[in-house]
């Protein structure tokens, strides 16, 4: 079963101008599935749409089988969102943001009370559940969103923008939490501007550019796109002449470490004996590229 389907989602404002421009795509149950695009290319207005904040042209998104249209109620019982901008009270202690949530969705005061627990523990949250949300460091109050977001058990959780702002420590803390909780089942559609994120976490990706959807394959799929990617070796010598090798550019950046770009159908084995063949050892290496933002960036310029 497909978790969301949309099929020639259209939305046109009063002013002529087309956000969307009839995208389709379907995200299957259990995927961690992402939606990447420059500013303004649609990701928020698509998921206005879905989550009703934004009524929509034309077009038919259904969530796990139920139209939107026909039994909006419904759909959102299976639908957690955590929007890009904090928008609880923050002066309201975290324990009741996370509650009040739930009593959004007809949960009872005990349900939602073992439910608000069980999330702002796994999030690290249960120590502050009494302090108000202005006390919290920005990184936190993220995640007392992604809290609030899953108090009601929602099948599909939408992330826009979840780790803006977050420092890199408690950003892959949140990747783990948000891994473990997709491989349990929980669909989750991502929108990140960090691309390593997207290339972390996403199974499947679609690229959206001026309200298009202009790419819609696996990660393996995309990443396969890539012509050429550059390694960063770390070596005893980097001195030393490097005779041409095809489909490989040098650069010594000093003593010790050399750039190595490497095009498409090159084997990396055959990189490294090749240096040997010239006494350069290597001791490590490390990619420098950014895969996923080579080929989105590629895509939308």
């Amino acid at each position: 079963m497909n978790a969301l389907s949309i099929k020639d989602l259209r939305k046109r404002y009063n002013s002529g101008l087309e956000a969307l421009n009839g995208i389709t795509l379907d995200v299957k149950e259990g995927e961690f599935f992402g939606l990447l695009g420059p500013n303004g290319a649609g990701k928020t207005t698509t998921i206005g749409i879905i989550t009703s904040l934004v009524t929509k042209t034309d077009g038919k998104v259904t969530v796990f089988g139920i139209d939107i249209d026909v039994d909006f109620s419904a759909a959102k019982r299976m639908i957690g969102v955590v929007p890009q901008e904090f928008n609880f009270s923050i002066f309201e202690k975290v324990e009741d943001i996370v509650c009040q949530q739930a009593g959004y969705y007809g949960i009872g005061r005990d349900q939602a009370a073992a439910s608000s627990e069980k999330y702002l523990r796994q999030l690290g949250l249960w120590e502050k559940r009494r302090t108000t949300a202005r006390e919290l460091s920005g990184g936190m109050k993220r995640r007392l969103m992604i809290a609030r977001g899953l108090v009601h058990e929602p099948r599909l959780l939408i992330l826009d923008e979840p780790t803006a702002g977050v420092d890199v420590e408690l950003r892959r803390g949140m990747w783990d939490f948000l891994e473990k909780l997709n491989r349990k089942g929980r669909t989750i559609i991502l929108t990140t501007h960090y691309l390593e994120e997207a290339e972390r976490l996403c199974s499947r990706i679609a690229i959206i550019s001026d309200g298009r959807i202009i790419e819609n394959a696996s990660k393996r799929e995309l990443l396969k796109k890539l012509d050429k990617e550059t390694f960063v070796l770390d070596v005893r010598d980097s001195n030393r002449e490097i005779a041409p090798l095809e489909k490989v550019s040098f650069l010594a950046v000093d003593e010790t470490t050399l750039e190595a770009t490497i095009t498409k159908g090159q084997s990396l084995n055959l990189v490294f004996e090749h240096l040997g063949r010239h006494g350069i050892e290597v001791d490590s290496m490390r990619s420098k590229t950014n895969r996923l933002e080579e080929i989105f960036m590629g895509m939308v310029e």
